[in-house]
């Protein structure tokens, strides 16, 4: 008889709602995109428009990457990640009425002598910027529920499930949306997945408590769950003043190490290229195939399929090193430098992709697997290079930068773009930006090499 037979299964129960609010979380970020192509004719909105809309997003998601989890933890997981997920499901819906909220705040910045401002854009920027500061909770509230319902050798399994949702939600947009869009209109299409999020929170409360009030725990789970707990610290002194004060230093302190930096670089320089993929290909495929929302449902779910290979298959594949006596750092960094060459073959996109679209879909599909692949390994290099007490520290300083460098690529991207549509040649415009696409992870593991070359662990006591 299996453990889980005998123990009870229902941590997993938590782990399938924490699957679910991934993949709306997903679903929700990627109904604009899948929606610029009638968006853009509707408002005339300009590709550094639409840069601006998706920038806002990312700046804020960034940001508040830094505070989302110190948040949760002061809340508690309960009722930190309902709040997170109210937020953005209603910034989701809010999309709805931007051109509302887009007028009301035109009018204020009109008293203050500001004129001139797109109110479609302004109203996207107002509700993208909300969604962003709510999304932003999902993964800490995600991982911070991992931790309370599993043991340590079960965590990476759970949340490799529960991180599955990212494809999951990256498929399920381009097959759902624009039926929704054709069917009911855009307005109600964001309304819809709006609601999704809501319905979602039922069973949050139906069925989540923290272990120790959950009545549907065995004591058998319940003990399970604590199994390989570390010793409580004497004292209390996880909960000191003086511990707290620590902790702040040890972020700053943190910011001194090149251990920090190659985790840092990595994010930087390669977070923006999925966000590219995930905002501006319907837009893409629009420009240079003439596929309407409903023409791309099933090539986009194709290309996004494909990333679950890169899940997968990327975070396997330094074990084969690992095996063969290198230690977990290097043997990270070679499997990281191979997967920082599949991405080259988005270089041949455009070329193949005059004889079918398919072409295209299926290289540039390969490109987003490689950095998923490439991901999963940057962010385990963290817990690689420092102790346990300070790797939420380092993923949060890296995924800020990370945010930040996306929101920076989105920017260029729109302004390149109307640059070469203004001469007639959209068509270099993305060339360009494959080209960086393709070359961004082997100048970044070039970067993360030279600043780390070999192994060695913070001792964050020193």
């Amino acid at each position: 008889m299996t453990p889980s037979k005998t123990i009870g299964k229902y941590r997993w129960t938590i782990c399938t709602l924490l699957f679910l609010a991934t993949t709306i979380n997903y679903l929700d970020r990627q109904v604009l995109s899948l929606l610029h192509p009638i968006l853009e004719e509707e408002f005339g909105w300009s590709n550094t428009d639409y840069a601006n809309i998706t920038a806002v997003f990312q700046f804020a998601y960034a940001i508040s990457m830094v505070f989302a989890g110190r948040i949760i933890d002061k809340l508690g997981t309960k009722w930190g990640y309902a709040l997170a997920l109210i937020l953005w499901s209603v910034a989701a819906a809010l999309h709805a009425y931007a051109l509302p909220i887009g007028d009301g705040v035109a009018s204020i910045l009109t008293a203050f002598g500001i004129s001139g401002v797109s109110v479609s854009v302004m109203g996207f920027i107002v509700v993208r910027g909300l969604l962003g500061v709510g999304e932003a909770g999902n993964f800490p509230a995600a991982v911070k529920a991992t931790a309370e319902y599993f043991p340590k050798k079960e965590r990476s399994f759970a949340t490799g499930i529960f991180n599955s949702g990212t494809t999951i939600g990256a498929v399920l947009a381009p097959l759902t949306v624009p039926i929704m869009a054709q069917t009911w209109g855009w307005q109600s299409t964001f309304i819809a997945v709006g609601l999704a999020g809501l319905l979602w929170l039922i069973l949050w409360f139906i069925f989540y408590q923290a272990p120790e009030k959950q009545k549907r725990l065995s004591k058998e789970e319940y003990d399970y769950i604590h199994s390989d707990d570390p010793v409580v610290p004497a004292e209390g002194e996880a909960k000191t003043a003086e511990n707290v004060v620590v902790k702040r230093r040890m972020w700053a302190k943190l910011l001194t190490y090149r251990q920090t930096w190659v985790f840092a670089v990595g994010k930087l320089i390669t977070d923006g290229v999925w966000w590219f993929f995930l905002f501006w290909l319907p837009s893409i495929l629009h420009s240079e195939y003439g596929m309407s929302t409903t023409d791309m449902m099933v090539p986009l779910a194709v290309l996004y399929a494909l990333t679950m290979i890169g899940s997968i298959g990327g975070g396997w594949f330094p074990t084969h090193f690992i095996n063969k006596g290198y230690n977990a750092y290097e043997g990270r960094m070679k499997a990281m430098l191979i997967i920082a060459f599949i991405p080259l073959v988005v270089l041949g996109a455009q070329p193949l992709g005059e004889f079918s679209y398919w072409w295209a879909i299926v290289l540039i599909g390969i490109g987003a697997s490689a950095h998923q692949a490439w991901s999963a390994n940057l962010f385990t290099i963290a817990s690689d290079l420092f102790p346990t007490k300070s790797v939420g520290s380092v993923t949060g300083i890296g995924g800020m930068l990370g945010g930040i460098g996306s929101a920076l690529f989105s920017k260029s991207a729109g302004a390149l773009f109307d640059h070469y549509e203004s001469l007639n040649d959209i068509h270099t415009g993305y060339t360009i930006m494959f080209a960086v696409c393709a070359f961004a992870y082997l100048f970044a593991w070039i970067l993360m090499k030279a600043l780390v070359p070999k192994m060695k662990v913070v001792d964050l006591d020193k």
